[in-house]
């Protein structure tokens, strides 16, 4: 049971790295706006936290963190499947005029 929680947890750090990863070094090149769009369209709920005042197409993101997924047990014939139900991340945007 222990080996199994083990693959679990290994499994879903992976999988939460292998989502960062393309948000993390898009962000770096893209303005905050797409970043915060491409992360919705990956089914993420985002909040942001902005320092400035600039519109968000001119912000730079300066973090990306907080992942956090709800998940449920749901049980399929004798099996129980866990589910993603909601995924939050927070993104952090320097919209400070320039």
């Amino acid at each position: 049971m222990r080996t199994i929680l083990l693959i679990q947890a290994g499994i879903a750090a992976a999988a939460c790295g292998m989502i960062l990863a393309p948000a993390a070094i898009s962000s770096a090149q893209e303005s905050a706006q797409l970043t915060i769009s491409t992360l919705e369209a990956q089914g993420f709920d985002v909040k942001v936290n902005r320092i400035g005042s600039a519109p968000l197409n001119q912000c730079v993101v300066t973090d990306i963190g907080n992942v956090r997924n709800r998940t449920e047990l749901v049980r399929r014939g004798d099996d129980l499947i866990e589910v993603v139900k909601q995924r939050n991340i927070t993104v952090t945007a320097d919209c400070s005029r320039r």
